[in-house]
């Protein structure tokens, strides 16, 4: 055995894949699954892999594509208008606030300098900052009554992401693989796509695959190219060189793997060496912007400086879910949607650089019959307070955290359109009507996507573990179409 090992060991070292950085040893030596033992035999097999798998139902969605915006992006400014707010501008807020930081707050009104207006048949009233998701409003729901009720970044993406305000779980993603697998075996299953300007709050956590095998981690594309590094051998090596000893590796590793039958990362991790090599064709393929229509750029804004980026990003996004990925996951840099000051300035900006790319994304995708299919969501771990803060004058002024009553909106994959969901406050404080928790969300992505939330389990340690994690998780049926 060790001297199966050691020589195993020295052919991963020395093959030029530099596959000695995938830290095997660490895998051989220190990795094990210590899983009580079942209370009935198991006859059965355990294997990971990302061969589609059966439903508990008939699934609507099929492929989920999620523009989250990290830092709370201001719903009374941009989603959910409130006349009292303007009513009350500059006097005293007539209501208890939970503040994130006292040291900052103010307990005056601001109310919203941006103009509110009806869009599309279903008259649903949006911001003049959201121009281009006022030409798909009869497209989308939108829900202006989501809670976290954690008043942390962190911790709210953690609930909104894996679940529980708690590091160390999978993800969403890491969830919808695990239960669904995917329809294409050359790309990963679950991407994440950056942002050039850096990673967002809470970097590599925001796609984990937590305690599940490493199969379901999401893999990271980059904002340029080369958008997946080390995806090709040396050239030396190429061709049927490459060939040789990818399956003299294979072999080694199931034999590896028939000897220490209960190594479910092993298993997994063979499995990403598989999916590595068919990569090399399928990745350059679907991250290659040339084979799209001039119209098509023009549509994501990738003419304009100030779209291009998000733009390349959501075409990228409906390449990959055309191609058979199950969730792709876009992020901004750090928290750039966390306005404590300068809103005035800053909410804008943000505005311009992802609208019209994520409105172009649910137009694309309808207009190639992939709308009905695939899940667009749009929306943070947050959203603001109705006070001021940082009250040092017009340009200086912002708002603080408020995880009570927030707006997201979703299209497509089995949701209404042309729906506004649940209300706030006449201050946009808090949710009033037809909460919608972060468990309860998941509960209805994953009935969405055919998956009982209460019988996708994982179990760990004994115990089986789920996404919603006895949470409640109540399905919100109004939602769909």
């Amino acid at each position: 055995m060790n001297q199966f090992c050691s020589t195993r060991r020295h052919f991963v070292q020395s093959s030029g894949f530099g596959l000695s950085s995938l830290a095997l040893s660490w895998l051989f030596q220190n990795e094990q699954v210590h899983a009580q033992p079942p209370k009935k035999p198991d006859l059965t097999k355990t294997t990971y892999n990302l061969l589609p798998k059966p439903t508990h139902h008939e699934p609507k969605a099929k492929a989920m594509i999620s523009l989250f915006m990290v830092g709370g992006p201001s719903q009374m400014d941009l989603f959910d208008p409130k006349p009292k707010l303007n009513e009350l501008d500059g006097q005293q807020f007539p209501g208890d606030v939970k503040y994130d930081n006292p040291a900052q707050a103010s307990s005056k009104v601001l109310g919203s300098p941006w103009k509110f207006s009806k869009h599309g048949q279903c008259g649903m009233e949006l911001s003049e900052l959201l121009p281009h998701l006022g030409k798909i409003a009869d497209d989308i729901t939108l829900i202006r009554s989501m809670q976290t009720n954690v008043n942390n970044h962190g911790q709210s993406v953690y609930a909104l992401n894996s679940g529980r305000p708690l590091a160390g779980r999978p993800t969403l993603g890491s969830w919808l693989t695990y239960g669904l697998g995917s329809v294409s075996q050359e790309l990963p299953a679950y991407v994440a796509l950056t942002d050039p300007r850096g990673f967002p709050l809470l970097g590599g956590e925001n796609w984990s695959n937590g305690w599940l095998p490493s199969l379901y981690q999401g893999t990271v594309v980059r904002p340029k190219e080369p958008r997946i590094l080390n995806l090709d051998a040396p050239t030396h090596l190429q061709g049927t060189v490459q060939t040789k000893q990818l399956d003299l590796l294979r072999q080694l590793n199931e034999e590896h793997l028939q000897q220490h039958p209960g190594e479910q990362e092993l298993a997994a991790r063979i499995a990403n060496y598989e999916l590595a090599a068919k990569m090399q064709l399928a990745a350059r393929d679907a991250f290659d912007l040339a084979k799209e229509t001039e119209a098509t750029k023009k549509l994501y804004g990738i003419d304009n400086p100030v779209t291009r980026d998000y733009g390349e990003r959501c075409l990228i996004a409906r390449r990959l879910v055309e191609r058979g990925v199950r969730f792709v996951q876009i992020w901004n840099h750090g928290q750039s949607w966390d306005h404590h000051g300068s809103i005035l300035g800053e909410l804008p900006k943000r505005c311009r650089e992802v609208d019209q790319p994520a409105a172009a994304l649910v137009t694309d995708l309808k207009s190639r019959g992939l709308l009905n299919s695939t899940l667009v969501h749009f929306g943070g771990e947050m959203g603001r307070l109705p006070v001021r803060q940082n009250d040092l004058g017009k340009e200086k002024v912002g708002r603080d955290h408020n995880t009570y009553g927030f707006s997201h909106w979703m299209a497509g994959g089995g949701i209404k359109a042309g729906y506004v969901h649940g209300e706030t406050d006449e201050f946009g404080h808090k949710a009033i009507k037809d909460i919608v928790h972060h468990y309860d969300w998941h509960a209805t992505l994953l009935h969405l996507f055919g998956m009982d939330h209460e019988k996708l389990t994982y179990l760990r340690n004994g115990s089986e573990m789920k996404l919603t994690d006895n949470q409640g998780g109540k399905i919100i049926q109004s939602l769909f179409s």
